[in-house]
């Protein structure tokens, strides 16, 4: 029989996804990402015309939530959707 704080454990994941997804940069962020894997920061901030720090705290936000993956390029830290990214992409797009 699962306890009470077990059962809510899917309700907090699913938390960790809508604050992801609770600003319109990071959802910009991930409209971007959708059309055009493999961003750098830099790059990011440039198409977004945004502050390259606040761009960078997003992505964070958005890797936390599950829904960006980052790795190494040499001097550049890349960022993609991952899977469930692209589910929540796919949702949005429904509520355009």
């Amino acid at each position: 029989m699962k306890t009470k704080k077990e059962g809510r454990k899917k309700f907090y994941a699913l938390e960790k996804v809508a604050k992801g997804i609770g600003n319109h940069r990071r959802i910009e962020i991930l409209f971007l990402l959708g059309e055009e894997r493999g961003q750098s920061l830099f790059e990011i901030s440039e198409k977004l015309q945004a502050n390259f720090k606040t761009v960078s705290e997003h992505t964070r936000r958005l890797a936390h939530s599950g829904l960006v993956a980052k790795w190494s390029d040499g001097n550049n830290i890349r960022h993609d959707l991952t899977d469930l990214g692209k589910t929540i992409l796919k949702f949005l797009r429904t509520l355009e």
